[in-house]
């Protein structure tokens, strides 16, 4: 395991492995990182804007970037839920990005075989269109037409209306190989579990089913068989569930519920590790050292930890 930045949260693999994308900070501007020299550069500092919450690598190499178009520093989260809306940056950095009309609370989901997203609105985002307590999970495709994008073929995918449990679920995967099942996050049943939508039937599996256990998938192997996730199974009893005690642990998807717990930040008082990616070879995994205390995603530097050195 070794750092690779004393700053920055969110890191998201370029498909070559060659490079990791952060955020700053939420609502910060968005860097990237070569991985072999850990040489740095600003992504978003040719343009004015008001911060961003999410950035992520597109199959086609631009950058999928969600924040708001105002900021107001005396009540920020707003910026975060309510008001963020997806852009694409284009990957020459020598513009600024475009909006694609579309508002995203909290992760958006990217593919990293074709141009196809998912990402998350609710009442908040659209009142005049949602009924309150509404979570919506919508999948589209991004295109180009004369070198600008535009989101297309629009579908909802998981309204949480329709479900037979509550819950407030937030996309992270599509599943490899064939991405025919997107996987996200189920706030609030059971703490939280890991589950998957089918795009061609819409049925829901659920691969944590871990009652009082916070299980919140983060990044996906190449190979689909295991996702990431920050989890708090390791928490001593009397403890409360929830995404504060948590660490890196992997999950089988194929329903066992099987655990193996990957670091150990959370074994110190104020640690814990969250928002961990995997290189698309599968070797490496990026993840953040983070703070008990802090909003989830607040994130003190990016680490790598290596499979293969940590096998042997």
């Amino acid at each position: 395991m070794t750092r690779l930045t004393h700053f920055g949260q969110r890191a998201d693999w370029s498909h070559d492995g060659s490079k990791i994308l952060f955020l700053a900070k939420t609502f910060g501007d968005v860097y990237e990182v070569e991985f072999k020299t850990g040489i740095i550069r600003p992504v978003t500092h040719h343009f004015y804007h008001e911060g961003y919450v999410r950035a992520l690598y597109l199959a086609n190499g631009d950058i999928l970037l969600s924040g708001a178009r105002t900021f107001n520093a005396d009540d920020p989260l707003p910026s975060r839920h309510s008001e963020a809306e997806l852009w694409v940056l284009d990957k020459s950095l020598k513009s600024p990005p475009v909006r694609l009309d579309e508002k995203c609370s909290e992760g958006p989901a990217v593919s990293r075989k074709n141009m196809k997203i998912a990402w998350r609105v609710d009442y908040g985002d659209y009142p005049d269109r949602l009924e309150e307590g509404t979570v919506q999970i919508w999948m589209g495709d991004i295109e180009y037409s004369g070198g600008i994008p535009q989101l297309v073929n629009r579908k909802l995918i998981l309204d949480n209306r329709d479900l037979p449990f509550a819950t407030d679920p937030e996309p992270q995967n599509f599943r490899p190989p064939d991405e025919i099942e997107l996987i996200f996050s189920s706030y609030g049943y059971q703490g939280c579990d890991v589950m998957g939508v089918s795009l061609e039937s819409g049925e829901i599996t659920n691969y944590s089913n871990a009652p009082d256990q916070y299980d919140e998938p983060e990044g996906i192997y190449p190979d689909g068989r295991f996702t990431l996730v920050e989890c708090d199974h390791h928490r001593p009893e009397g403890v409360p569930t929830g995404m504060r005690n948590i660490d890196i642990f992997r999950l089988a998807l194929d329903g066992s519920g099987e655990l193996k717990r990957l670091t150990y930040f959370n074994d110190y008082p104020g640690g814990k590790a969250s928002n961990p990616v995997i290189s698309d070879d599968g070797r490496y995994m990026a993840f953040q050292m983070a703070r008990t205390e802090d909003m989830a995603g607040v994130g003190y530097g990016i680490f790598i930890y290596d499979f293969n050195k940590a096998a042997e």
